[in-house]
């Protein structure tokens, strides 16, 4: 076995035990989309890879234009449904940001990095908020590993394999235009630093996108689907309340839960000017991610997922101008003497870094939602209902459990709220209403406009819960500690 071998096992087991000891701090999930995710793929080994998706009949996610915009993500979860799907689905996080952390090393050490295997360590205390959101059963840790897979092979001229990789990634996440922005900001660092013109990384990224979004199983919803969500979506972000992951930090939040990544970035700026030489290509192309993704979080903290580990790159790389080997262990700093400071000093950081951070998170994770929320109130609905007959609720985040734990019905919102507003911008503002209690008998509107004969709302809607419970119309058939179902009785 060589060296790179063992050292890439040895950091693999090192970042599934960090980021085990943090997912099993609790049994919860740590965010409600990981329930959607695991029972979609548990339906798609039970099912076929293409199950008919009746459950948001009144979104852009019904049945005759649904879209799977995470499609091989799932494909991905399908090992993990062999068993208890909770379970598993928290077994998925730790393995995929495990890998994605092992894909930024392998870009380090590719790319000849003093020490890329302690600047990989590093990922393990950059950031409690980066560390939070890898925890959590969703895409973007995989999404992370192939960005930095997709740039270690821009750096190497492997444009085919990044061809591939940018398919796949149409495939497996919406957020695959982030690998054509960095194919862009890599032929800028080029044209700023070479002083030519190079669009090869451009075509090629732009060549697997085309053929992703063209040569896929669910064309051609899945271009309509990504006109909504990108160019109508971000015109609703002013007009409606979406989840708390699409609004920014305060910059003092950033300070508190991201202090290394913030520390890191600094550094690397100051190691540009201590290395007395020009900047390359590749530390160019770096710093200007790092400072993309730096203002997309500071416009939405679920960009927390990207900013702190590139900001670690960034320091890397700058810093790797500054340090040279002497020998496997001894480096010369600046053309100096030999010495172990450099070492030293991010030893200390990654042992500080993982002090503060990981009980931080665990903190953090021990203050999920109950893993049993709304389980007896969906049980309720399974056995008292017609299949598919749809539940009006009063939150569109509760979908994800009320789907995990009930596929009998279909429901009138979730995943996010611009779906339903999107498919019926007055249906959408009926719902709002009816929601906030400013609707006085609500049943009719409920039961005529909606076609819904059930209601679920959790126990936060007082405003909505007091009018339901002084409609002549409206009977409560079901409350728990957790929330609260209501019949409408036809007039």
């Amino acid at each position: 076995m060589s060296r790179q071998t063992s050292t890439a096992i040895i950091l693999l087991f090192l970042f599934i035990a960090g980021m085990a000891i943090i997912q099993f701090s609790t049994p919860n999930l740590p965010d409600n989309d990981g329930y959607y995710h695991i029972k979609m793929a548990w339906l798609m080994r039970t099912e076929g890879l293409k199950p008919a998706f009746t459950w948001l009949p009144m979104s852009i996610l019904n049945q005759a234009d649904y879209y799977d915009h995470h499609f091989l993500y799932h494909v991905a979860l399908i090992p993990f449904t062999f068993g208890d799907l909770l379970v598993g689905a928290k077994w998925a996080a730790v393995i995929f940001s495990a890998l994605a952390f092992l894909a930024i090393w392998y870009l380090l050490n590719r790319q000849k990095i003093p020490f890329a295997w302690l600047w990989s360590l590093a990922l393990l205390g950059i950031s409690e908020a980066f560390l939070y959101r890898m925890s959590i059963s969703r895409a973007q840790s995989l999404s992370l590993g192939m960005m930095a897979l997709g740039l270690a092979w821009m750096f190497e001229g492997k444009y085919k394999q990044l061809a591939v990789l940018s398919f796949l990634y149409v495939w497996m996440y919406n957020a695959f235009p982030l690998m054509f922005a960095l194919a862009g900001l890599y032929s800028l660092a080029i044209l700023l630093v070479e002083r030519r013109l190079e669009y090869r990384p451009l075509l090629w990224v732009g060549a697997g996108i085309l053929a992703g979004l063209i040569i896929n199983p669910y064309f051609p919803n899945n271009l309509i689907f990504t006109y909504h969500h990108f160019i109508e979506k971000l015109q609703l972000q002013d007009s409606i309340r979406v989840g708390n992951e699409w609004y920014p930090y305060e910059t003092s939040q950033l300070f508190d839960n991201s202090p290394l990544a913030m520390l890191l970035f600094a550094s690397g700026i100051f190691a540009l000017g201590l290395s007395g030489r020009k900047m390359d290509t590749r530390t160019a192309t770096i710093l200007l991610v790092a400072l993309l993704f730096g203002a997309m979080m500071f416009e939405a903290r679920r960009f927390v997922e990207y900013f702190p580990p590139f900001a670690l790159i960034f320091a890397a790389f700058a810093w790797g101008a500054v340090v040279k080997f002497e020998g496997d262990f001894m480096v010369k700093l600046s053309g100096k003497a030999q010495t172990y400071i450099p070492q030293f000093v991010l030893v200390l950081l990654v042992i500080a870094g993982m002090f503060k951070s990981i009980p931080a998170v665990q903190n953090q994770m021990a203050q999920s939602k109950p893993l049993d929320l709304y389980a007896n109130a969906s049980a309720w609905l399974a056995m008292n209902t017609e299949y598919g007959e749809l539940v009006f609720q009063t939150d569109w985040d509760d979908f994800p459990r009320l789907f995990y734990y009930n596929t009998r019905n279909t429901y009138l919102i979730g995943l996010d709220p611009t779906y339903l507003q999107i498919y019926d911008p007055a249906l959408y503002k009926e719902w709002v209403s009816i929601t906030r209690g400013a609707v006085e008998n609500p049943s009719g509107v409920i039961f005529s406009r909606f076609g819904a004969r059930l209601i679920h709302t959790d126990l936060n809607h007082e405003k909505f819960i007091a009018q339901a419970e002084k409609d002549p119309n409206l009977k409560e058939v079901y409350r728990d500690g957790q929330s609260v179902l209501f019949e409408v009785i036809e007039p």
